[in-house]
C-alpha cells in the first residue's frame, strides 16, 4: 500500500510539469510510503506521475514505482494490493507474455497492454492507480470495486491531477480552490464526507468500481465497472432451496477463500482481535490458513479497564484459545491528547470516527507488524447491525401516514425545538423522513439533521449544500431496483457507512503509521460467492459467519451480545460523563474536527 499523485497538462496552453510540485505531495503523504519514493516526468514536460512506496509484495527495488513496461511505453503509480496476482501472472504467461518482477505492479502494466480499459474486471483486491500511455498520449485512472484505497481528481480545463489524498492535490496543484457547500454540510449530516464531495468545489473523489479517461481532447466522465445494487437484484429472483448446513459450508467456503487470498504477502500479516464474532471469525479461519497462527493485536483503554467495554480481557481468551501471540496495549487520554494533531493531520477529510483504528494501528506498528486483516465489512454483509430490523420497521409504520406531506414537514417545525431539547432531534423528522429508505437510514445514520445545519455552517451555505447533496432521493435510488428488505438496508449500510466512513477511516488512520489494513469481508471474491445466498430460504447471518472455523469459536463469543466498539472521546476531549450518550458525544467532536481542518 503506498501514496499516489500524478498530472497531466492536456491543455494545449497549460504550463509545463514542474516535478516540484509532485514533491509536495509526496512529502504531504510520507507516512502512506516510507520505504521508498520515485518521480518520473514524460519527455514533453506534460505528464508527471509520483509514487511513496510501502514494500509488501516483492521487496525488491525491481518492483519500485513509478514503474515502466517497454517498448509499450507504458508507466504505472499503484497503490494497493492485488491479491490474485499469481493467478494473473500464469494467465499473462500463457499468453506469451515475459514478466520481469514479481511484483502485482508489473501485472497491471501488462494487463492494460492486453485488455486495455476492461482490465479491472480481471482483479481482486484493493487498488487505485494511474497508467501513463505514451502511445495514445492518454491517463487512464481506476479505483477498486468497494472504494478500499482512496482516489481523488482535481481539474480545471487545462489540467488534471490525481492523488490518494485531498492535502496532496492541495500541495501540488497550482489553482484556486474554493469551499463546496455539499462537502461542509455533507459532513454535519453524516460525520463523514459523502460521495464524491471533499470541502473543495475543484476536487472530487474517483467513485468506487469505475474508471477515468483523460487524453488531449480532454477529460472523459467516469465509467462504471461494478454496481453492487445491480448485482444484488440479480439474485433477489433466483431463491434457492439450498439447506441451513449447505448454506453454512457455502460461507464457510467462502470465507476461507477471501482471508487465504489476504494473507498474500511477502512480509508477515497481523489480526486486528476485538471481542466481537467478525475478527475473532478471521482469527480462526486464519488458523486453518496458515502454518502458524497469526498475531493478534488488541487495544484497549485506561478509561474502561475492568468494565464491560473493556474487550482486552476477552480477546486475549481467544488468542489463547487459537494458540495466537497476544500483543495487546490500554490507551491513556494522556496519548489521544499528544496525538490529537496528528490524527486531525492525518486525517485528510474530516471524519467523527477512526480514533479506534487510529491506536489499534499505531500499537500494531509499535510492534513491528507492516499489515493487519480487520472484520469491517462484516456487518454489512451478515445483517450485523440492528438498522436491519429497525429500517424496514420504521418504513411500514410511517409510510402509510405519509399521505399529506405537509403534516410531517409541520410536525417537525413546531416539535424541532423542544425535541432538541429533550431528546435527539431526529425524533422531529419521523414523520417527514420516515417513510421512505433513504429517509429511515439518514434519520438511522446521520449526525446533524438538514435543519440544523444552518445553524452550523450559515444559512446560505446550508441550503446550497443540502439542496446539491440530494441525499434521501440519491440513497432511494441506490435501493429502487431491489425488493428485498436485506438487500435493501446491506445496500446501504455499504454504499453509505461502509464506503464514506469505515473504509475511509481505516485507510487515513492505518496510513498515519504506514500499516497496511486488509478488510477480507470486502472482497469482489467473497460478495460474488455470498451474493446468491441473499435469495436462499435460509439466509445466512452472524450466526452462520461465526461457524465459519473448524476450531468453533468460544462460547464466550458465541453468545456474548452484539455490542458497539466504545472509545471515550466525551471523557478525553468534550468533558462529557459517559452517561451523555455517544450521539451527543460525536455532534461535539464533529465541531473539532471541523474546525481544525477547515482552516487548512
Amino acid at each position: 500500500m503506498c501514496g499516489i499523485v500524478g498530472v497531466f497538462c492536456h491543455g494545449s496552453d497549460a504550463a509545463p510539469v514542474e516535478s516540484e510540485s509532485l514533491e509536495r505531495a509526496l512529502v504531504q503523504m510520507a507516512p502512506r510510503g516510507p520505504d521508498g519514493s520515485g518521480i518520473w516526468v514524460g519527455p514533453r514536460r506534460d505528464v508527471a506521475l509520483g509514487h511513496r512506496r510501502l514494500a509488501i509484495i516483492d521487496l525488491s527495488d525491481s518492483a519500485a514505482q513509478p514503474m515502466t513496461l517497454e517498448p509499450e511505453g507504458l508507466k504505472i503509480t499503484f497503490n494497493g494490493e492485488i491479491y490474485n496476482y499469481k493467478e494473473l501472472q500464469a494467465h499473462l504467461r500463457s499468453l506469451g507474455r515475459t514478466l520481469q518482477t514479481d511484483s502485482d505492479t508489473e501485472v497491471l502494466l501488462h494487463l492494460y497492454s492486453v485488455y486495455g480499459e476492461s482490465m479491472c474486471e480481471f482483479l481482486r483486491g484493493m487498488f487505485a492507480f494511474g497508467i501513463w500511455d505514451e502511445r495514445k498520449r492518454a491517463l487512464f485512472l481506476a479505483r477498486d470495486h468497494f472504494g478500499i484505497k482512496p482516489l481523488y481528481v482535481a481539474r480545471d480545463g487545462k489540467q488534471l491531477f490525481f492523488a490518494s489524498q485531498v492535502k496532496a492535490i492541495l500541495a501540488a496543484a497550482p489553482m484556486p480552490f474554493s469551499p463546496d457547500p455539499a462537502g461542509h454540510a455533507g459532513f454535519f449530516l453524516w460525520g463523514n464526507m459523502p460521495q464524491t464531495y471533499t470541502l473543495y468545489r475543484q476536487i472530487r473523489e474517483l467513485t468506487p468500481g469505475s474508471t477515468m479517461w483523460v487524453d488531449e481532447h480532454g477529460v472523459r466522465e467516469a465509467r462504471p465497472y461494478f454496481s453492487m445494487s445491480d448485482e444484488l437484484a440479480k439474485f433477489e429472483g433466483t431463491a434457492s432451496k439450498l439447506t441451513e448446513s449447505e448454506v453454512n459450508e457455502h460461507v464457510r467456503s467462502a470465507i476461507l477463500d477471501t482471508v487465504r487470498h489476504h494473507f498474500v504477502s511477502d512480509v508477515p500479516v497481523g489480526v486486528f482481535l476485538s471481542a466481537g464474532r467478525d475478527s475473532t471469525t478471521l482469527l480462526g479461519v486464519s488458523t486453518e490458513v496458515l502454518n502458524t497462527p497469526p498475531k493478534a493485536i488488541t487495544l484497549g483503554f485506561k478509561e474502561y479497564e475492568g468494565t464491560g467495554d473493556d474487550e482486552v480481557p476477552l480477546a486475549a481468551e481467544v488468542a489463547h484459545y487459537y494458540g495466537s501471540e497476544h500483543l495487546q496495549k490500554h490507551v491513556l487520554g494522556a496519548e489521544f491528547k499528544q496525538d490529537l494533531q496528528n490524527i486531525l493531520t492525518s486525517m485528510d477529510q474530516p471524519s467523527v470516527d477512526g480514533l479506534n483504528t487510529y491506536f489499534v494501528s499505531k500499537v500494531t506498528h509499535e510492534f513491528g507488524i507492516k499489515v493487519a486483516l480487520s472484520g469491517l465489512g462484516g456487518d454489512e454483509v451478515f445483517g450485523g447491525y440492528g438498522s436491519f430490523h429497525q429500517i424496514p420497521k420504521l418504513v411500514s409504520g410511517i409510510r402509510p401516514l405519509q399521505t399529506f406531506p405537509w403534516v410531517g414537514r409541520f410536525f417537525r417545525v413546531v416539535s424541532s425545538g423542544f425535541m432538541s431539547k429533550m431528546t435527539s432531534p431526529k425524533y422531529a423528522g419521523l414523520l417527514e423522513y420516515g417513510g421512505s429508505y433513504g429517509g429511515a437510514y439518514l434519520l438511522r445514520r446521520g449526525l446533524f439533521m438538514p435543519w440544523e445545519l444552518p445553524g452550523l455552517i450559515g444559512a446560505e451555505m446550508a441550503a446550497d449544500g443540502w439542496s446539491e447533496l440530494k441525499s434521501i432521493s440519491k440513497m432511494n435510488q441506490l435501493v429502487q431496483g431491489l425488493k428485498c428488505d436485506r438487500s435493501r438496508v446491506s445496500a446501504l449500510e455499504t454504499l453509505v457507512y461502509m464506503k464514506n466512513r469505515l473504509l475511509r477511516d481505516s485507510d487515513w488512520a492505518g496510513m498515519a503509521h504506514s500499516l497496511e489494513i486488509r478488510v477480507p469481508f470486502v472482497d469482489i471474491g467473497f460478495f460474488r460467492a455470498i451474493t446468491p445466498l441473499f435469495g436462499t430460504t435460509y439466509q445466512p447471518g452472524k450466526a452462520t459467519m461465526a461457524m465459519a472455523p473448524s476450531k468453533s469459536l468460544p462460547d464466550s463469543i458465541l453468545n456474548r451480545p452484539k455490542t458497539g466498539f466504545n472509545i471515550p472521546v466525551r471523557e478525553w476531549l468534550v468533558g462529557e460523563r459517559p452517561e451523555t450518550g455517544a450521539e451527543r458525544s460525536l455532534r461535539g467532536w464533529s465541531r473539532v474536527v471541523y474546525r481544525e481542518l477547515n482552516k487548512t
